[in-house]
């Protein structure tokens, strides 16, 4: 059964080797992963195969996308359609929710 109320710390973490921890919610269709990435890590150019909403909600850097480099904050939104590559170096401890859009109809 699906639980109709979570909170991000009774989620089970995963920690990559450069110190990302996620937390991911699954559903039909959709999951939610909240992503904490320490300063001064860097994403290599990369895309994915779903559709992909990030919000920044706390933290700094700069997204690099076809469309350049832009810093990003607090407050920001990225959208990365199925495909579209971007990079992303991340100058203070930055925390993100990503919505991750299956590709499945």
């Amino acid at each position: 059964m699906t639980n109709h109320l979570t909170a991000w710390d009774d989620r089970e973490e995963s920690v990559a080797a450069n110190g990302v921890a996620k937390r991911a919610i699954p559903g039909a269709g959709v999951s939610l992963v909240r992503v904490v990435v320490p300063a001064g890590v860097a994403a290599p150019r990369h895309s994915h195969d779903h559709e992909q909403f990030v919000q920044v909600v706390s933290g700094s850097g700069t997204l690099e996308t076809e469309q350049g480099r832009k810093p990003f904050t607090t407050g920001s939104v990225f959208h990365f359609p199925a495909g579209t590559w971007h990079a992303a170096t991340f100058e203070t401890e930055t925390v993100l929710i990503e919505t991750n859009l299956s590709t499945q109809g």
